[in-house]
């Protein structure tokens, strides 16, 4: 397959994870202790760092993005198996996921096209 492709659908990842992030912690879920700001501040931001080379296709802003998103992961799996509600963190895991192995697989694939 073409590398584009799973630039694609390592950006389709990118944004629904961002888009459930966003409204899991304003809408949908929002904390009791701590300010929404600081919150969004907090899981949000990772996700910003790297965007502008994410973007544009840049190799080592997308290995990055696969790095950045295995933390979700993580934070989605123990979520899914702590709460009773599952389907929201069940999707993080899912979106984040999808994420890592577009990007990785975008990485690699275009280091395979460009010998």
């Amino acid at each position: 397959m073409k590398a584009s492709y799973y630039h694609a659908i390592a950006l389709c990842a990118y944004l629904s994870l961002f888009s459930l992030l966003m409204l899991w912690n304003t809408v949908l879920s929002p904390p009791e202790k701590l300010p929404v700001a600081l919150l969004l501040i907090i899981t949000v931001t990772p996700l910003l760092l790297v965007l502008r080379g994410f973007l544009k296709g840049n190799l080592k802003s997308c290995s990055w993005m696969a790095y950045i998103s295995m933390p979700y992961f993580i934070h989605g799996s123990i979520e899914a198996y702590a709460r009773t509600e599952r389907l929201l963190p069940s999707l993080e895991v899912v979106f984040s996921l999808l994420l890592f192995l577009g990007a990785s697989l975008y990485v690699r694939q275009s280091g395979k096209d460009a010998k």
